[in-house]
């Protein structure tokens, strides 16, 4: 039951995020920067157009050429570390259009560039952040510990990416950030991926695809397949005699499964601040959403950084999974069965009995425990809890991964209350079975004060993902959306408040 004295009270005095715990909002920011710009290929919406573009270029005379290549490149070299390298890469993506007629370095270059546009990455909003520690922990004074924070970053169209911010905190929890790089990178895409034939074909079944033009493709690849592979097997196909309208719908989706698992690796020497993954496959087109890292130690003491994500094609909302173990090189891939869906998904640091757990909000309104034997496949779901306080009770979800305490499981919630303002609770869950609450407390730690309500999305206060420093709670969070900075909280204050507010079984 609600203690609804207790809770009107702390609702209606001066500081209500403060009335239980001291909650600390540092000075931090991190702030949208609508100066840092991507290139991105730019292309007509018809051949025609395209092919018109090329031959007015071509028209040009060699130094007409040399003139526009050198006006382009003094414009734009200072704001991307490599604007060569995007005209190269354009150039080819449009010069099958050209009948192998021979054009010259400067011509392509140039021709690359009229294919190529800037994009702001961060020229809406930046938001929804979550904080690990730095898998680079050397060259530090005693106790400090060295941070990576990811953000979801939004631009024109609402399509949002990953970016990332590095920084430290020392032993005393003071927290320095680094300043942010006035470039940003977007990394190198690799396709020839390796793909196992049995959890392929799950997801195709998952997907309702499996049928007699899936088998036959499938049993023309190894155990083991790359993208070559798979393309091979679909001109066999091809070659049979069969209408390709009956093959069209089931080599699409093969296609989409395929280019939904990629790998995205930054230079060695790309600062944290300048790297942003941005979207790449169908089902994430229109946004890369609300990235929960989390440092994983597998049961062997091997770290692996996970994130779970939503993609969104603008559509439908797929959760989708990112594994790391350098923050250089990302292995991107779908999340399967009938219980990976909706938002929110945040997994446990390690597997519980043998098996990864996460928290889940699978209906889009209660929290739901996850298990299964095979991180990629998610069948197993137990419902935690549903809505209860009056500040969550539209619909409640995870602020990001549990975090391992003595005590239990402890869990930041998100909570929609009346005019959709979002508030950050606190559950604890049991150390053994974390489907079960052990302890909760009635009010949100976080509020959104009356300078962080405006912004993008207004009253809100958001996080996908705390740590624990030095008995410190971490919480990167958003502010209506629009910029995200940093409360802190003492841990022990925090766990002697949840043993007061335990749930009598």
């Amino acid at each position: 039951m609600v203690n609804w004295d207790r809770y009107l009270a702390c609702k209606n005095s001066p500081m209500p995020s403060q009335c239980q715990l001291r909650v600390v909002r540092r000075p931090e920011r991190f702030v949208a920067d609508k100066r840092r710009v991507i290139t991105r290929l730019f292309l007509p919406a018809k051949e025609e157009h395209l092919k018109s573009v090329l031959d007015r270029v071509l028209g040009l005379s060699d130094a007409d050429v040399s003139h526009l290549l050198s006006e382009v490149v003094a414009d734009f070299s200072t704001r991307h570390r490599d604007i060569m390298g995007a005209f190269e890469a354009h150039y080819d993506m449009v010069r099958e259009h050209l009948d192998d007629r021979p054009v010259s370095r400067e011509r392509r270059r140039l021709i690359g560039a009229y294919f190529t546009k800037e994009y702001s990455v961060e020229a809406a909003a930046l938001f929804n952040p979550s904080i690990v520690p730095h898998p680079d922990q050397s060259g530090l004074p005693p106790g400090a510990c060295r941070i990576i924070v990811s953000l979801r970053v939004t631009g024109e169209g609402h399509v949002s990416s990953i970016g990332f911010r590095s920084g430290m905190i020392d032993a005393a929890g003071e927290i320095t950030i680094d300043p942010a790089s006035r470039y940003v990178t977007t990394p190198e895409i690799i396709s020839t991926l390796v793909y196992d034939k049995h959890t392929f074909d799950l997801k195709l079944s998952e997907m309702g695809v499996h049928n007699d033009i899936s088998e036959i493709v499938l049993e023309n690849v190894p155990p083991k397949f790359t993208a070559d592979d798979l393309k091979q097997a679909i001109e066999n196909l091809r070659r049979r005699s069969i209408a390709p309208a009956i093959i069209r719908e089931t080599v699409d989706a093969i296609g989409w499964l395929a280019r939904s698992n990629y790998v995205a690796v930054f230079p060695p020497d790309c600062a944290v601040s300048e790297m942003v993954i941005f979207p790449v496959s169908e089902n994430e087109s229109r946004g890369i959403e609300d990235a929960r890292f989390v440092r994983f130690v597998d049961d062997d003491e091997a770290v692996m950084y996970y994130a779970t994500y939503t993609a969104f094609n603008g559509f439908e909302v797929l959760p989708q999974m990112i594994a790391t173990p350098d923050f250089r090189s990302f292995r991107i891939s779908t999340l399967n069965g009938e219980c990976a869906a909706n938002k929110g998904m945040a997994l446990f640091p390690r597997k519980l009995d043998g098996l990864y757990t996460s928290i889940s909000r699978l209906d889009g309104e209660n929290l739901y425990l996850l298990q299964s034997d095979n991180i990629q496949f998610w069948n197993t779901a137990k419902k935690i809890r549903g809505p209860q306080y009056p500040w969550e009770l539209f619909q409640i979800g995870n602020c990001g991964s549990p975090i391992e305490t003595d005590q239990g499981w402890l869990l930041l919630n998100h909570g929609v209350g009346p005019m959709r303002r979002y508030t950050v609770g606190v559950d604890l869950l049991d150390k053994k079975d974390p489907s079960l609450v052990i302890a909760r407390l009635d009010e949100p730690i976080l509020i959104p004060e009356e300078h962080e309500r405006d912004g993008y999305v207004p009253n809100v206060a958001y996080s996908c993902g705390a740590m624990v420093h030095n008995d410190q709670l971490i919480i990167p969070y958003a502010m209506s959306d629009s910029v995200a900075g940093i409360a802190t909280l003492s841990l022990p204050e925090l766990m002697a408040q949840l043993s007061r507010s335990r749930i009598r079984t």
